[in-house]
């Protein structure tokens, strides 16, 4: 596995006074850090205690856009069927590798103060998949994982491997029904295969929605972040 890559990020402060939690959340394919910030701001109006990183993906050739290079967390061979987006090896070369940069990220903030279990893993589309397997395989346990709009890529490999560090951990998994980017079907079938193995996972659909998020979405990441932080805060050393 090649060396893991130092990721930039765009970095949303804590309004506040005081630092106490971290949201970290990965774009979708083609996007950056910078289109997300609006999410993270209108967030960190209610949740001024909440400190963004929005990570940057590399600049990769992409297969599906006949091999141009865009932003992108993985290599995609083609969309709609969970099991035909990538290739057999694509687990350990670009999504392993990946989940590792990511994790470094993760590391400094736990370095700096701000413990796991008061950390968030989120993402969109592709940002999601890459937010799923990050999460699965880490060892810290998280205060919650959020994916939009995505799915769990390679998942015979990644929960061949996936760890017992966020097994209970609240997932909120949310799908516009009218999304043809990623189908719908994919992600209600991405919610399933992690409810039959035992993870901890709402589900949430939205009408008339396509591959993008709206404020109803938001809304809900918001009162999920609420909830979630609230109960670490609690059971913050219950480890």
């Amino acid at each position: 596995m090649s060396k893991p890559l130092e990721l930039t990020s765009v970095i949303r402060q804590a309004r506040g006074p005081q630092h106490t939690a971290t949201v970290l959340f990965l774009h979708g394919l083609g996007d950056s850090g910078k289109g997300w910030i609006q999410t993270a701001d209108q967030i960190g109006q209610t949740m001024p205690h909440v400190k963004f990183i929005l990570p940057n993906a590399p600049v990769r050739p992409v297969t599906i856009f006949n091999g141009y290079r865009t932003p992108a967390w993985f290599d995609i061979l083609q969309s709609g069927h969970l099991e035909r987006m990538l290739s057999p090896d694509d687990a350990e070369t670009w999504i392993l590798n990946t989940a590792n940069s990511v994790n470094r990220l993760i590391l400094d903030e736990v370095d700096s103060g701000i413990p796991a279990q008061r950390i968030v893993v989120g993402g969109f589309s592709q940002g999601c998949a890459q937010a799923l397997v990050t999460s699965l395989i880490s060892e810290y346990k998280f205060a919650g994982i959020i994916g939009l709009g995505g799915y769990l890529p390679s998942k015979d490999k990644i929960l061949s491997i996936a760890t017992d560090a966020n097994k209970n951990t609240p997932i909120f998994v949310a799908h516009g029904d009218a999304d043809e980017t990623v189908p719908f079907n994919v992600g209600e079938m991405t919610s399933e295969i992690l409810k039959d193995k035992g993870y901890n996972v709402t589900f949430k659909s939205y009408a008339h929605l396509g591959h993008w998020i709206n404020e109803d979405v938001t809304q809900d990441m918001l009162s999920f972040l609420q909830q979630t932080f609230v109960r670490k805060l609690w059971n913050l050393y219950d480890i």
